[in-house]
């Protein structure tokens, strides 16, 4: 089988060709931008631009994948309300341009849309834990444009008989997640501290939020399964099926950590809207692939804050 992960030179691309390749022996193409600097001994790479029509073409024309993963995308909140027509151009304009390359193709890969746990929004009591077919009420440009994809994706499988597919993906985490993200924000700014190269305070937003956090380790697993076993047009939630507190998430990180260490707020840490909790129904994906994460949270909190000791003048 041969599988391409469009938008592999992020955080989640190399657990995910790494997977792919070495755990299900799958022949894999990964693409990244020019500006990237993505080296995979396991995957041919391709420099693509998802807002070009014609590189996509190229590339799927010549590596021919059975399976695609489109995971390109401005997936980073805080940069959406700063620039919101980048974010919707890379997650609408791009992710249109790739289902109408593969609706021109001569074959049907299967076509996996990753989306985000972010596009149900502003969640009412008693709908969590939330499932697929809740409404979506996006609170930031980010889960907007998610949302729009996944509407898009749902057309196109229904109106060409394409095999696409949703996911919406909830936080995920792990080792070398870029520190725009909260717990790499946390475990960096931890191992900063210890190493003396900040002073003993970490700086944090809101700590109210709840959120549904998974090992990214899990999730391309979940991917890999439901680009072969899931439905034509459907959408599936990949979460640990429990939300917690991001106070939680710090007081965790600060156990691991045998420095004492003052917590302060920075307000530019702190979102224009924040939803107060997101939590997935997990049953939808169980049913089809008899996934479920299997990586606890502790052994995540941990081997993150290891790599940022490992890499704490990054």
């Amino acid at each position: 089988m041969k599988a391409l992960v469009i938008g592999g030179g992020g955080f989640v691309g190399t657990y995910l060709v790494n997977h792919l390749h070495d755990d299900l022996g799958y022949e894999v193409a990964v693409t990244k931008t020019s500006k990237e600097n993505l080296k995979m001994a396991d995957a041919q790479t391709y420099n693509l631009d998802v807002l070009n029509k014609d590189q996509i073409r190229e590339v799927l024309t010549e590596v021919h994948p059975d399976y695609i993963i489109h995971l390109a995308a401005q997936s980073s909140v805080a940069f959406a309300w700063k620039n919101p027509t980048l974010t919707i151009d890379v997650n609408i304009k791009g992710s249109v341009n790739v289902l109408d390359v593969v609706r021109e193709l001569d074959y049907k890969p299967r076509v996996l849309l990753i989306g985000s746990g972010e596009e149900y929004g502003h969640i009412r009591e008693g709908e969590t834990p939330i499932v697929e077919d809740n409404n979506t009420r996006p609170g930031n440009i980010y889960a907007a444009t998610k949302a729009c994809q996944n509407m898009i994706g749902k057309i196109y499988a229904d109106a060409y008989e394409m095999d696409v597919m949703m996911v919406r993906a909830f936080n995920h985490i792990g080792p070398n997640q870029a520190p725009m993200f909260v717990v790499a924000d946390f475990c960096r700014q931890v191992a900063q501290i210890e190493a003396g190269l900040q002073k003993p305070v970490i700086y944090v937003g809101n700590l109210s939020a709840r959120r549904d956090f998974t090992d990214v380790r899990d999730v391309v697993k979940a991917y890999a399964l439901l680009v072969r076993l899931g439905k034509r047009g459907e959408t599936y939630n990949v979460g640990s099926g429990r939300a917690v507190s991001i106070q939680e998430i710090l007081e965790e990180i600060l156990e691991l950590s045998d420095v004492d260490i003052e917590v302060a707020i920075d307000q530019d840490k702190i979102r224009p809207v924040d939803v107060p909790i997101i939590e997935a129904d997990i049953q939808k994906i169980y049913n089809c692939t008899g996934w479920e994460p299997q990586i606890s949270l502790k052994q995540t909190l941990k081997e993150t804050l290891d790599y940022w000791r490992c890499n704490s003048n990054a």
